[in-house]
């Protein structure tokens, strides 16, 4: 092997480390996971004080990652980390809030403690919300580190800047793809294959709106693509399987493909 190789590996290997391990990272993961859903493992904490220490631990945990994280320390470590563990009820209640819609969008869902110990949707939705609460908290590498354990783990690839209202329900799930600036309201449904996306762009536009907007309680069904940040999909509609769409929407729409026709528009339901 010449040495100019190893002159390369050596460059990258001697510059002071950026990031904590993969192996840390995920350990807090699931560790946040069954803290929040004990439905995850067969461990219960049995009094007050066991869930408070274990809150205390998993404050510890979280600033040793943003101590590990190099880009973190101009930005007041523990002020980050308490921000985050302040706003954690929430996007704990707004991940049960998803469950129970999950539950009721599903009729082979038996109930809550199935839909979160067994469905990539609930899994994948509750991965994202914890990490865009450290995406609002300006928070680097780590958002995206969290939403891509639930890529690998479900095939479901949340960006964690997407905006994503309450009562989300993704069914079955694998090969969905919502892109960082996507907005999405409440109630909606969308099912496995569904890529919200972006129209080519340069890299000078990676700031901009470049994702759709998808309004509340609309249906997607599966294998259907929308593209593009001016596209907004109307509240009340529903997009049938296997559609490309790049154009708005209007409310109260019907859209769908046949093979043997164009793809149809059926407005005012």
């Amino acid at each position: 092997m010449h040495s100019s190789f190893f002159d390369k590996i050596a460059a990258v290997h001697f510059l002071p480390k950026a990031l904590p391990g993969e192996q840390e990272i995920d350990a807090f993961i699931i560790k946040l996971l069954e803290y929040l859903y004990p439905e995850l493992n067969n461990i219960r904490l049995k009094s007050n004080l066991e869930i408070a220490t274990a809150f205390s631990s998993l404050k510890v945990d979280f600033e040793s990652l943003l101590s590990k994280t190099t880009a973190c320390k101009t930005k007041g470590i523990p002020s980050i980390c308490k921000q985050f563990f302040d706003q954690l009820e929430v996007v704990y209640d707004q991940s049960l809030e998803d469950a129970e819609a999950i539950l009721a969008g599903d009729p082979a869902a038996v109930d809550r403690k199935e839909v979160i110990r067994t469905y990539p949707g609930f899994f994948a939705i509750a991965v994202y919300r914890i990490a865009h609460l450290m995406y609002t908290l300006d928070i680097p590498y780590l958002p995206r580190i969290f939403t891509e354990y639930a890529h690998r783990k479900t095939g479901i690839d949340i960006h964690p800047g997407a905006d994503i209202g309450n009562r989300f329900c993704i069914d079955h799930g694998t090969g969905v793809v919502i892109g960082e600036t996507t907005k999405i309201g409440n109630d909606v449904k969308i099912y496995q294959g569904v890529t919200l996306g972006a129209l080519s762009v340069s890299k000078e536009m990676a700031k901009t709106k470049r994702h759709p907007t998808i309004e509340n309680n609309v249906v997607i069904y599966a294998g259907s693509t929308i593209l593009g940040g001016d596209t907004v999909i109307g509240c009340d509609t529903v997009i049938g399987g296997n559609v490309w769409i790049s154009k708005s929407v209007a409310s109260r729409s019907q859209i769908y493909y046949r093979s043997d026709e164009k793809q149809i528009v059926k407005s005012s339901r």
